[in-house]
């Protein structure tokens, strides 16, 4: 179990290294899925996390793990983070029995009921009314624990983004909504969509209390994650956390990413938040050098461990492809 006690955060060396560790992880494994894809290893739609590490690595690591995670299309980050398998996440991108979803979710629809990851969301604000559920459930249990949501800035525009929010305050509900804001809802600008580039500021309209922060720094996200979640562990409501992040590669392997500037692309990438942080950890005297060559190479064995996995595993049976699927009386009829 994590250290959930308050809401600081303790940057000692092993801390330091836990969380280095897992924004490498997501990093070199979203970098291994695109070659992948490029050799039609995996296929389907591949919406990468690559820039945005910080915000998965840093909201997570101050969760319990008994407390929910609904996340969207984008989400091998926060499957890895929260501790899923690489392997079984590998397989599930390939499409392989073994894999967390059975092979039938794919890039966008990892889920693990054991790690209580419940699910990528295909659909842009789908998960926020689901993340109020489970809150809600929890609370009519009287189960104290926080369910996070994650999401991006162009589901603020959805009306279900201000259905959640709305029923989240009236109800008292214990969600920390998360809002990835990496300044375009797929080619679209934010500032070409959204009156109000705030979308914190949305929160508050709704009695929320709301925090926008620099989502390129895992520090800054996981000190405003535990005051968020104390915060809500503590009975006192929903709460919003706006990440102001940035996906250094296209919205998906099809877009051709002409809607930005490569000029915005290279200074964003001069924030990268897993460099910034190594080299911030090193300048302190908290971690050697040698450190991330170390984490480097146990991540390529990981990453190497995991390819393997998944090449060798089965595909489903043809005979189980009906399994879990419904079929209507009318059809059963006949």
């Amino acid at each position: 179990m994590k250290n959930i006690a308050n809401d600081r955060v303790h940057l000692t060396r092993d801390h330091t290294l836990e969380l280095l560790n897992q924004m490498t992880r997501i990093r070199r494994f979203e970098e291994k899925c695109v070659e992948l894809y490029t050799q039609e290893k995996i296929r389907g739609f591949l919406h990468l996390y690559i820039g945005e590490e910080a915000t998965a690595v840093g909201v997570i690591s101050a969760l319990a793990e008994d407390e929910a995670i609904v996340a969207t299309y984008r989400e091998h980050g926060h499957a890895l983070a929260r501790g899923l398998p690489m392997e079984e996440v590998m397989a599930e991108m390939y499409g392989k029995v073994t894999g967390c979803s059975r092979g039938r979710g794919g890039s966008m629809h990892i889920f693990s009921a054991r790690h209580r990851f419940l699910g990528g969301n295909a659909i842009v604000a789908g998960g926020l009314p689901l993340a109020v559920g489970l809150a809600l459930a929890d609370k009519m249990q009287g189960i104290e624990r926080v369910t996070c949501c994650f999401f991006g800035e162009g589901a603020a525009a959805e009306g279900d983004f201000h259905e959640a929010l709305n029923l989240a305050a009236l109800w008292h509900l214990p969600v920390l909504f998360v809002c990835e804001n990496n300044l375009y809802a797929m080619g679209t600008a934010l500032s070409r969509s959204q009156s109000n580039p705030s979308i914190s500021a949305r929160a508050t309209v709704y009695g929320i209390g709301s925090e926008a922060i620099d989502g390129m720094s895992v520090v800054d996200v996981e000190a405003a994650a535990r005051r968020a979640v104390h915060a809500v562990r503590r009975g006192e409501g929903p709460r919003f956390i706006e990440a102001k992040t940035y996906r250094f590669r296209a919205h998906s392997m099809f877009d051709p990413d002409l809607y930005r500037e490569k000029a915005e692309i290279e200074a964003w990438k001069k924030r990268d938040p897993v460099v910034l942080f190594a080299n911030w950890a090193v300048s302190a005297a908290i971690l050697h050098p040698d450190d991330r060559q170390e984490i480097e190479a146990k991540v390529a064995q990981e990453i190497d461990a995991a390819v393997a996995f998944a090449e060798a595993a089965e595909w489903e049976p043809v005979e189980d492809l009906t399994r879990d699927v419904i079929t209507p009386a009318a059809e059963l009829a006949r």
